[in-house]
């Protein structure tokens, strides 16, 4: 809950306070080197040639600027050595902090003419510090720099590996990413590198935004006052506002030579730059700031405070006198622009301001892409418009494995708000006695998971509502049931909720639908039946969502050399624009390869070129039997003419695959392992997609959402557990994750052998060298003696397991039904015990995509 408020508020604040930040990063770094940008375009004015005589005493360039000027002096900024021409303030205007400022050669006295660009500079810095807008802008960079500071402490904590002395977790970049999980990386990697900077910016800059802050670090910092001496707030510092002179005081006098022999005698041969300050009136002390050519940095000045009338020095501070403390107060803007580090740290801070606009923009586009991908989510259920839940409107219950049935109930819904009734669709697992009580009319549509279990969502269901003695006499209801013939207890579940529900008194609108691996033809009849039940006239049969026409971009053997089948990465580009969620499926139809057909057709003395008709269409025979289950044995085929051949047989139907990507890397991506028969023949899904499908050639393919294998709305902890192409599952939630800044990821991952079976290796390797992946653990089941599976290094890994799920964590498995996903269930019992397993069941923290 911390972190997910947490995560709210970096963004609220990112996406509101960013533009301002973005815009003091860059006009900090143009501010920071303005000295050596103003010399480089005017060198005529800002650089003076050193004469070996020494710069002038104060005393005589004074006279010399004030003559040329005709105007009182009351700063001066000289540098001894380094050719740099002298900075010269006259006396402000009333009401105004500084007056003119010229230049003047420092060893001559004479006044040098104006510099390019000092306005620009100086509107730079009255960005950087108050937007241009007075002590309002002044408020406003001061609550983005507090900001800044949250910024920073926040996105540590929401970024924080589990390999947290893994310093590729935190520094490094993968610049194979694209789209969001580029935009996150970049975010997330570039702002650990800036981080410490930051902060410093930050915690300097606040320097100048409060006055309660300034007075926190004096306090805390700041020497104590030596014995007989005591601070004066603000004394000879003039920060903020005009000086005030007092008009009854005496006029300004200033020994000039004086206060010239004891800057010599205190700085002594190494003075480098010397910096006059006097106050606006007699009677006021001035400060003299000086540095010696061995400072710490180009802000550790000496000071004096003293009488401008006499030279006569009061107080006498050094740089080097003061404790460290002390030493950093003083050098608070050497440290907020990094001189304090010498010409490396300036270059350093500066590269890292400008950096600033790119976390506004990333941050950016990041929140603009949950937006998008919430929309999509929306749009995924449909047009369906809500109703609330009650007895004139008609509840909808739903209990999904793989996705198909969920689709299946929206779109029921559908039709039954095409024909103006009143719909509410929930998943069953959320359905109580009130629910079942108050409902009137009800469609349950719902699939069985294997041989007759219900599936992982309406477990709970079937535990706590079936069974329960409660008179449903008022509930008239259809049943839709998926399932699979090959199984001995077809459609078990949805059997076994019929049972209950005639034995609780609901009656049956109509006899239950029995849809075998989504055969047409039983869902065209539950969509007759709808049509009579709600009085409208049957329209159009109900048809699956068409397949589109995608291309197959890429094709790469993942696992060359292994004992087992071939495995191969297939990534596949739509023709149209195509969006999906992790976890969701894909279903092909594939085709016979054209050997195969020749090789059937030669049985039958039929010419692959004769030219036939499907579904209105002229194709040639053997163009059209691609597209065609062909039996084994086809004796009782032979004497059919061409055309009968094709009416005989059965369509191709579609295979399911798991998809490997994510939407944002453009690409759509599956891991197939090639199957081949006893006669030698391939796979019909796996042999088309692998083999005699050509790169670059078409695919007719279509998405399919499987909501019960999403990830889960709020973060937590993931333990991603699969064998072989399940991995492909595992990956996409995996990809998602790591887009959205979700590091505490776990991944078991087994197969035969470590040298030729570790699917997308690398990639992992690379995830968990980044600290995406928090843990990765493998089981190469050949490659000892004693064959060690998934299931068996989550047993090894038992305690940790348990720490996991404590924490929250999902667990989700992607994999072969048989063996793998058994045993891994059996592990997990053994593990977590049946009751909080079951729990995790109900409570949709444990997922499985198994086949």
């Amino acid at each position: 809950m911390v972190k997910k408020s947490l995560f709210q508020l970096h963004w609220f604040f990112g996406i509101t306070a960013g533009l301002v930040l973005a815009l003091m990063g860059i006009t900090g770094a143009i501010w920071s080197f303005q000295e050596e940008l103003l010399r480089l375009f005017n060198p005529d004015v800002l650089k003076v040639e050193v004469r070996q005589e020494g710069v002038l005493p104060p005393a005589e360039l004074v006279r010399r600027v004030e003559a040329a000027q005709g105007d009182k002096v009351s700063m001066l900024w000289v540098d001894t050595r380094e050719g740099n021409a002298a900075r010269i303030f006259f006396t402000p205007p009333p009401g105004e902090r500084r007056g003119q400022l010229r230049y003047a050669d420092p060893y001559t006295g004479e006044l040098k003419g104006d510099v390019a660009g000092q306005d620009f500079f100086g509107l730079m810095l009255q960005l950087h510090r108050f937007l241009a807008m007075g002590d309002t802008g002044r408020q406003i960079t001061g609550a983005c720099t507090l900001m800044l500071v949250f910024f920073c402490l926040s996105g540590l904590y929401l970024r924080w590996p589990r390999q947290a002395l893994s310093w590729r977790a935190w520094l490094t970049f993968d610049w194979a990413k694209q789209g969001r999980a580029f935009n996150w990386d970049l975010h997330a990697v570039a702002g650990t590198w800036c981080l410490l900077f930051y902060l410093l910016f930050a915690l300097t800059g606040l320097f100048w935004s409060y006055e309660w802050y300034r007075e926190g670090l004096n306090k805390l910092l700041a020497d104590a006052p030596a014995a007989g001496q005591q601070h004066k707030r603000g004394e000879g510092r003039g920060r903020h506002g005009p000086q005030n002179a007092d008009k009854n005081a005496a006029p300004l006098v200033v020994d000039y030579d004086a206060i010239w022999n004891n800057l010599k005698a205190a700085a002594g041969p190494g003075l480098l730059i010397y910096n006059l300050r006097l106050p606006p009136a007699g009677g006021q002390p001035a400060t003299l700031f000086y540095l010696l050519d061995d400072a710490a940095h180009e802000r550790a000045f000496n000071s004096m405070t003293l009488d401008p009338a006499s030279g006569q020095v009061k107080r006498h501070e050094r740089y080097t006198d003061k404790s460290f403390k002390a030493q950093l107060l003083q050098s608070v803007y050497a440290l907020h622009v990094g001189s304090y580090f010498g010409l490396p740290g300036r270059i350093i801070v500066t590269i890292a301001s400008l950096t600033m606009p790119l976390f506004f923009v990333t941050g950016w586009l990041l929140y603009l892409d949950r937006r998008r991908k919430k929309r999509q989510v929306r749009a995924a259920r449909g047009n369906v418009s809500p109703a609330s839940a009650g007895g004139d409107s008609w509840l909808i219950g739903f209990a999904s494995q793989s996705g198909f049935a969920e689709q299946l109930a929206w779109q029921s819904a559908g039709q039954l708000q095409a024909a103006g009734l009143p719909v509410h669709v929930r998943p069953l697992a959320e359905l109580g006695e009130t629910d079942l009580r108050q409902a009137r009319r009800a469609l349950f549509v719902v699939s069985t998971f294997g041989d007759g279990e219900a599936p992982d969502s309406a477990r709970a269901f079937e535990r706590k509502v079936l069974g329960q003695p409660w008179a449903l006499d008022n509930l008239s209801y259809a049943l839709l049931a998926l399932g699979d013939r090959q199984y001995p207890h077809f459609c078990g579940f949805a059997r076994r909720l019929q049972a209950w529900l005639g034995e609780r008194g609901a009656t049956s609108a109509f006899s239950p639908v029995e849809v075998d691996n989504a055969d047409q033809a039983a869902l065209q009849q539950w969509h007759q039946a709808l049509a009579q039940l709600t009085g409208t006239q049957p329209v159009t049969a109900w048809q699956a969502p068409s397949f589109g026409t995608w291309t197959l971009a890429r094709r790469e053997l993942l696992n060359p050399g292994s004992q087992g089948a071939p495995v191969y990465l297939l990534g596949l580009q739509p023709d149209e624009p195509a969006s999906w969620m992790a976890g969701d499926l894909v279903e092909i139809l594939p085709r016979n390869g054209q050997a195969r057909v020749a090789a059937w057709l030669a049985g039958l003395g039929l010419d692959a070129d004769t030219p036939v008709q499907v579904d209105g269409l002229g194709e040639r025979l053997g163009q059209a039997l691609a597209s065609r289950q062909l039996p084994a044995s086809h004796g009782h085929l032979v004497g059919l003419h061409a055309q009968a051949l094709v009416d005989a047989l059965v369509p191709i139907g579609s295979r399911e695959y798991s998809i490997a990507s994510i939407a944002s890397d453009g690409v759509l991506e599956l891991i197939v392992r090639q199957e081949r028969h006893a006669d030698g023949h391939l796979g019909l899904g796996s042999g088309w997609l692998t083999e005699y499908l050509p790169l670059h050639g078409s695919v007719s393919l279509r998405l399919r959402r499987n909501s019960g294998f999403h990830l889960p709305q709020a973060p937590a902890p993931l333990v991603l557990i699969g064998n072989g192409t399940g991995l492909a599952g595992l990956r996409s939630l995996l990809k998602a994750r790591i887009a959205a800044g979700e590091r505490d990821n776990w991944l078991l991952f087994g197969e035969r052998n470590r040298a030729h079976d570790f699917l997308c290796g690398d990639q992992l390797q690379g995830w968990l060298a980044s600290g995406d992946l928090a843990r990765l653990d493998l089981a190469f089941s050949r490659d000892q003696a004693q064959k060690v599976y998934v299931q068996d290094v989550l047993v090894q890994h038992a305690d940790e397991l348990r720490r996991w799920v404590n924490d929250g964590a999902c667990v989700y498995v992607c994999g072969s039904l048989q063996g793998m996903a058994a045993g891994v269930d059996a592990a997990l019992e053994g593990i977590l015990g049946a009751e909080v397993l079951q729990r995790l069941i109900e409570d949709g923290r444990y997922r499985r995509d198994v086949y």
